[in-house]
């Protein structure tokens, strides 16, 4: 099961593209401003794709501590970013606004972007706090500005957060694609880096056939191809980083011996 913009690639890896903290965010860098975020990241995506990702995806993962409604100045400065990279972009890319499923509807939107990622559905203790996303309203965002071939990638086991949803989990993925029209299902360890269980991705897999499953963290060289073999892709951050360090530049190299992996089981 794979999207069609993704060709007819049997299994697809999404290379993160970790923009800077943005303006308004506590470890923002000021002197550097805009021009830094956008040289750092145009850097980062010339060895994912040097590397042969199939897509990329924008995120904010540097405006720590997370919040769950984006702010004017941060929606506009990230769409402003991704907005300055896209002449640069051979391959698709997606966004991600954390932790707001509208926010990144919109920057998806008004970017012309052909995913976006997010919690969408559930209910979580975080954190940040309760965490209450809201479906319904980014998809009728995603009709009212006339995307509706937008996917959207819900990931239903968030980071950083535990479930209040006593349900299997795939129970909770069944129940997001038939009543919240998931294009995708993601499925997560507990933090940036660490991997999904092993048994959360099989159950997922095991019920859902309608759309493509994600490994959304932690997959890294060792284990990827134990992931892509219950997994339809991946998306990869962490690991493609200097020194497996989320928070450091990609690293060409590590991208480039990830990706022959992949090719060759794919």
């Amino acid at each position: 099961m794979v999207f069609d913009f993704f060709g007819d690639r049997r299994k697809v890896v999404v290379g993160m593209v970790h923009i800077g903290a943005l303006p308004g965010t506590p470890l923002y860098d000021a002197d550097g401003g805009m021009e830094k975020l956008i040289a750092d990241a145009a850097s980062d995506i010339e060895k994912l794709q040097a590397g042969g990702v199939h897509a990329v995806m924008f995120g904010n993962e540097n405006d720590r501590p997370y919040v769950f409604k984006a702010s004017p100045a941060t929606l506009a400065a990230m769409t402003a970013v991704v907005t300055a990279l896209k002449p640069m972009l051979k391959i698709p890319f997606g966004v991600n606004y954390l932790w707001d499923p509208t926010g990144s509807v919109a920057i998806a939107c008004a970017t012309g972007a052909s995913f976006a990622r997010e919690i969408f559905t559930g209910l979580f203790a975080s954190d940040m706090g309760l965490w209450q996303p809201n479906a319904a309203e980014a998809l009728r965002l995603r009709r009212d500005l006339g995307r509706p071939d937008l996917k959207l990638l819900f990931n239903i086991n968030a980071e950083f957060a535990h479930s209040l949803d006593q349900r299997p989990i795939a129970l909770r993925a069944k129940s997001a694609v038939f009543s919240s029209l998931a294009d995708a299902i993601l499925v997560s360890g507990p933090i940036t880096g660490q991997p999904a269980a092993t048994s959360d991705l099989k159950a997922v897999r095991e019920v859902i056939d309608t759309v493509p499953v994600f490994a959304n963290t932690g997959v890294r060289l060792e284990n990827v191809r134990d992931v892509l073999s219950i997994a339809d892709g991946a998306i990869v951050g962490t690991s493609f980083k200097v020194d497996g360090n989320t928070w450091n530049p990609v690293d060409g190299d590590r991208v480039k011996r990830f990706m022959d992996v992949v090719a060759s089981i794919a």
